[in-house]
């Protein structure tokens, strides 16, 4: 007889992403070079200059430091918080599942607003936590009712609480106002504010001055504003007391070498992402445009990127990417009927507008 891993982990099904699924082009007999990625929240107009050289001068010979200390030094000078005060992890999710394993036990309730990221319920799942859920609807543009939220946290007193905000995939923006409120009425739980596309925002507010005295950790993605998704890099910030229990739990060398050297890099680079989000609000703007042109409405959203509703979402992402192009079918999320689509470059945006419109002239004339 198999040996049989711990009940949650038998029961638990996978967690589906935006991006490449490689298997799935390799069956369909499609490179992934032709493929143009609409799927993934990510900064389309690749890293900083001098990243790759930046690469190149890791000694991957020796063991990375496992507190990354020039990154975090960097970081807190740039934050204006105290270095103690940030943990480097592999991507944030590698930070999600470290703050679920150190603060959720067997049956502890955590809540968690959806739609929102998968590996909020992986993580409490794989600690056995018990999901206390709030769902956000349609009909309202997915806009969270506070006063809904604070009742369920009176209500279930809940160990953990996960916020992302922007929320993806609605794109849907908390003001502090409304954060402030829900803090307030988590004084018991582990607040954790994820915060993996606050770069490309336009009048974010920011919330690190509310780390100190709260039981808060904010998590930021440096994978997705500086386009390094091959090498894994986000950040944790939250007063010293959690941030020393994240780092008991903390694999040693979590972090490569040659993900802090680009790190490293990434922020020494001003400028940038300035750049790349007026860009991207260019060709957001673009694409809301041209589909509301075609009959397919934009859900509103504070994000770099968006819903739409397209009918059969499985279908829309699979016709598309049979011209090589790919958006994210939000079945997973629990919305058959959308798809995201993030933003790139105008020149490719073009491209996905028009393979739209085909598709859609396709069907009127019965092909």
């Amino acid at each position: 007889m198999p040996l049989l891993p711990r009940p949650e982990v038998q029961s638990m099904a996978s967690c589906q992403h935006g991006g490449i699924d490689y298997a799935e082009l390799e069956a369909l007999g499609i490179a992934p070079d032709e493929v143009l990625d609409f799927s993934a929240n990510l900064n389309p107009f690749g890293p900083p200059p001098g990243i790759r050289e930046a690469m190149s001068k890791a000694d991957v010979a020796c063991y990375p430091d496992s507190r990354a200390t020039n990154l975090r030094r960097l970081l807190a000078d740039k934050l204006q918080v105290k270095a103690e005060n940030i943990l480097i992890g592999s991507g944030s999710t590698e930070l999600i599942r470290l703050a679920a394993l150190a603060y959720f036990s067997q049956g502890d309730p955590v809540l968690i607003i959806e739609p929102t990221f998968g590996e909020y319920q992986i993580a409490c799942q794989i600690s056995g936590a018990s999901l206390v859920k709030q769902r956000l609807c349609a009909e309202n543009s997915f806009q969270l009712n506070i006063e809904e939220t604070i009742e369920l946290i009176h209500r279930h007193c809940p160990k953990g609480i996960f916020i992302d905000n922007p929320n993806n995939p609605t794109g849907q923006y908390l003001s502090r106002a409304k954060f402030r409120k829900l803090l307030d009425a988590s004084k018991d739980s582990l607040v954790v504010l994820d915060e993996a596309y606050i770069a490309f925002m336009d009048n974010a507010w920011s919330s690190l001055d509310v780390i100190e005295g709260n039981n808060l950790l904010i998590l930021r993605s440096m994978t997705k504003d500086y386009a390094l998704a091959g090498l894994r890099l986000g950040y944790g910030v939250a007063g010293r007391e959690i941030i020393t229990t994240l780092c008991r739990i903390c694999p040693p060398w979590n972090v490569n070498a040659v993900a802090q050297q680009a790190g490293i890099m990434a922020l020494k680079e001003e400028g940038y992402l300035k750049r790349c989000q007026a860009k991207l609000k260019e060709a957001k703007s673009y694409l809301v445009a041209e589909l509301n042109r075609l009959g397919l409405s934009p859900i509103p959203s504070e994000a770099n990127f968006f819903l739409v509703e397209v009918g059969n979402a499985p279908e829309f992402r699979h016709n598309l990417l049979q011209k090589r192009i790919l958006v994210r079918d939000c079945t997973s999320f629990g919305l058959p009927s959308y798809a995201r689509i993030s933003p790139r470059t105008l020149p490719e945006c073009y491209r996905l507008v028009t393979a739209i419109e085909k598709m859609m002239d396709s069907r009127q004339d019965g092909g």
